[in-house]
């Protein structure tokens, strides 16, 4: 078998919207990954850059099921002996409110520069306002 290369000229990359309002977050995210990556395409190919561009509005109007919201923990490290810090979703969306799903997103997404590469691809934004209308996005219903 032989590795097929698809040409950037031939892949079409359209842009989509997603409103995350009232959503459950590993859907949002699933489904964002998925089009990003290029997966819902005929020319898919696992280490390329033949996805879509996705726009998530609403971001901080997602919703977690069960009691995530109080035990679900984020990490980070400052880099020093003993700088493991954690936050709750709760703390996070509070602070920041479109990064728990641009966490979950990142996630799903294939580690390395590709993954690098296709998480510039999305773009996740806390209200309902965003600066793509030019592109014309297609709304996605979930």
């Amino acid at each position: 078998m032989k590795t097929e290369f698809v040409k950037p000229a031939v892949v079409d990359r359209k842009w989509f919207v997603i409103d995350a309002e009232g959503k459950v977050l590993g859907r949002v995210a699933a489904r964002a990954a998925s089009i990003v990556r290029g997966k819902e395409k005929a020319v898919y190919a696992p280490h390329q850059e033949v996805g879509d561009f996705v726009v998530v509005i609403n971001a901080g109007k997602i919703v977690v099921t069960g009691r995530k919201a109080q035990q679900k923990l984020y990490y980070r490290h400052s880099g020093y002996v003993g700088g493991l810090k954690s936050d709750t979703y709760e703390k996070l969306a509070a602070r920041h409110p479109s990064a728990p799903l641009e966490l979950a997103i990142k996630g799903m997404l294939p580690k390395g520069p590709l993954g690098r590469k296709l998480l510039n691809n999305v773009k996740v934004y806390a209200g309902a306002e965003h600066p793509h209308a030019a592109q014309n996005p297609t709304a996605i219903d979930l």
